[in-house]
């Protein structure tokens, strides 16, 4: 299978006065989405690849919508290759708090990353990233993910393209305060239909638990007292939808 795994440990630490750490446990893809992994049929109930799960045309393919979105900024890869990391579909259901794509251009550089995000509203935003060699990026707050966290702010991001490990690490921030750091590791494995279905075992309908998760964290800060964002009116981006 052309594709690789990643078990990982996925860790949130919120600040002020309502603040609380979670972490839990998941496994995501990395991807190539031109050579997306031809699942045998048995097991692909537990790992579907769709369009219509990220940015663009449900009807086009995911290499096209990046594609298109990239054209859209100016931005042409000439055909160079577009990794994809995040969640399949499981059992009909998927969810991914955050997809990302390291986009190279022909000659194997890094022209840019885009970081889509998703919220528990059915809505999602892509970040068009330019980072250094570290894999550092800034990017002001444009789309509402949590009602416990301010409107506007800025996040810090670090998304090194992984390799035989996987660390990632994105922090919100009102201001100089860090409000919110949540850090994904984990360590490559091969793709085999056997470890797929072990990791499959291992984390039943993963998607769902990870829906379930983020609801269940947002009761414990409701019962803490975090403040509460009225959520704004969505304008949906150029090309995602």
């Amino acid at each position: 299978m052309t594709a690789a795994l990643y078990p990982c440990r996925i860790t949130h630490v919120r600040g002020g006065p309502a603040g609380r750490a979670f972490r839990y446990r998941s496994y995501l893809w990395l991807v190539d989405t031109d050579d997306l992994p031809p699942v045998p049929r048995w097991l692909r109930p537990f790992a579907t690849f769709r369009a219509a799960d990220h940015l663009g045309n449900p009807a086009a393919g995911i290499r096209a919508n990046v594609d298109a979105y990239l054209s859209r900024h100016g931005i042409d890869l000439g055909g160079g290759r577009v990794l994809m990391l995040g969640q399949a579909r499981v059992l009909g259901h998927v969810f991914n708090p955050l997809t990302v794509y390291w986009c190279h251009r022909a000659d194997g550089t890094l022209a840019a990353v885009l970081a889509e995000v998703h919220n528990t509203y059915r809505q999602r935003h892509a970040y068009l990233l330019c980072p250094d060699a570290s894999g550092r990026a800034e990017a002001d707050k444009d789309f509402y993910v949590s009602p416990f966290l301010p409107p506007t702010g800025r996040y810090r991001m670090r998304l090194p393209e992984p390799a035989g490990s996987l660390r990632l690490s994105v922090t919100f921030c009102a201001g100089d305060r860090p409000l919110l750091a949540a850090t994904v590791t984990g360590t490559r494995r091969a793709c085999t239909p056997w470890r797929l279905l072990g990791y499959a075992v291992r984390y039943p309908w993963v998607t769902a638990q990870v829906s379930l998760l983020i609801r269940g964290q947002g009761i414990r800060l409701a019962a803490r007292g975090a403040p509460v964002y009225s959520r704004p009116a969505h304008r949906p981006q150029e090309g995602v939808r």
